[in-house]
């Protein structure tokens, strides 16, 4: 087995762990940081919103020897707008420029023609009106508040309604973080990256949902034992699922990457950066957020409960009253008494009524009579 598979199984096991939920407060921290600036950097820089959502007009070129840059230079030149140039696979060029009616398009049309040395009857000059990027985005957000009402009411009857509250938080989390990011870097929002938001509500809830199933199995009866309290059964089921939650994130984040990195960046397929960066951050974010987000906020709800509350006394009066044992054993063993065994008495009250300890006793069978 691999050294990452059996670091797996001990974590599933038990036998090691990382105490994500007694150090909530320093991740509540961390995002409550990140997601201040990326607040901020949308306040400040604000969306770079593309064509479909400014208006504008989409010049489309037949394969022309003038470069990138050459036709930028040109474009802002001859419009006065900063516009977006992208290379096509034919060898033509797509040119964007935003804020530009009908009348303005076919003069910077005709006076692009001789920069570049494409015939004007070959520029395809397509007008954009701002009323479809506005359909686009009401119909985003009209889904995503119908997405979120019924992940609420899905959550609150499969598991309970603390994992619902917590579970929203977390996707709020990861779709404020990756739209600041977005107003950071400075992409264009195109459809592209609406689709991709909208995609990466189900990733951010794949490993949440996850790790909630587990905790709900292993909190099954949790007020009849004195062994642990809701707390750290949270932070153990997290453990348990730790391996699995970074196995499925970093397949998911490598072909995202990849156009990412490659295609956008690489091979300069400008387009594949709508959808791949929102992807790529919303899939990093919501990893982070199931694991430090999610599953501490639900253990600082469930321990507000008083049956918890009154668990979490009996357990801590349980272990003050074993290591009490444990030190007046070890008092009478220096004095020459027999020590009894702290941890024996431990597991003893741990043993549930009517348990059976130790090797049974099978009843004595008369035997009969020789003859």
């Amino acid at each position: 087995m691999s050294r990452l598979g059996t670091l797996g199984a001990r974590l599933y096991r038990g036998e090691v762990g990382y105490d994500f939920v007694g150090k909530r407060m320093l991740w509540y921290g961390v995002s409550i940081l990140i997601t201040i600036t990326a607040i901020a950097g949308l306040m400040v820089q604000g969306l770079n919103m593309g064509i479909e959502f400014k208006g504008g007009v989409v010049i489309t070129t037949p394969k022309t020897s003038v470069s990138v840059a050459e036709a930028r230079d040109a474009t802002a030149e001859v419009s006065g707008h900063t516009p977006i140039v992208q290379e096509l696979g034919n060898g033509g060029l797509r040119i964007q420029i935003s804020d530009v009616d009908t009348a303005q398009a076919d003069k910077i049309a005709a006076a692009l023609s001789d920069d570049l040395k494409v015939p004007e009857d070959q520029l395809n000059a397509q007008q954009v009106g701002p009323s479809w990027g506005e359909q686009i985005a009401n119909k985003a957000w009209t889904g995503l508040g119908v997405f979120m009402i019924l992940v609420v009411i899905y959550l609150a009857i499969a598991f309970e309604w603390r994992m619902a509250v917590a579970a929203l938080i977390a996707l709020i989390h990861d779709l404020t973080i990756t739209v600041g990011i977005y107003a950071l870097v400075g992409f264009e929002v195109t459809p592209g990256t609406v689709i991709g938001l909208l995609t990466i509500l189900g990733y951010s809830l794949y490993d949440t949902v996850v790790v909630f199933d587990g905790l709900k199995e292993a909190s099954k009866d949790i007020t009849k034992q004195t062994r642990w309290t809701y707390s750290e059964i949270a932070n153990r089921s997290l453990n348990s699922t730790l391996v699995r939650s970074i196995n499925t994130t970093v397949v998911a984040l490598l072909p995202v990457a990849g156009l990412l990195f490659i295609g956008g960046g690489f091979l300069g397929a400008g387009m594949l950066n709508d959808i791949s960066l929102s992807l790529f951050v919303g899939l990093a974010a919501g990893a982070y957020s199931s694991i430090f987000i999610a599953t501490p906020l639900v253990a600082d709800l469930k321990e507000r409960d008083p049956s918890m509350k009154a668990l979490k006394k009996r357990v801590l009066a349980k272990r003050a009253a074993a290591a009490k044992g444990e030190s007046a054993g070890a008092d009478a063993t220096d004095g020459g008494a027999e020590p009894q065994d702290g941890a024996d008495r431990d597991a003893e009250d741990a043993t549930p009524a009517g348990a059976v300890v130790g090797q049974r006793r099978q009843p004595t069978r008369g035997r009969g009579k020789r003859r």
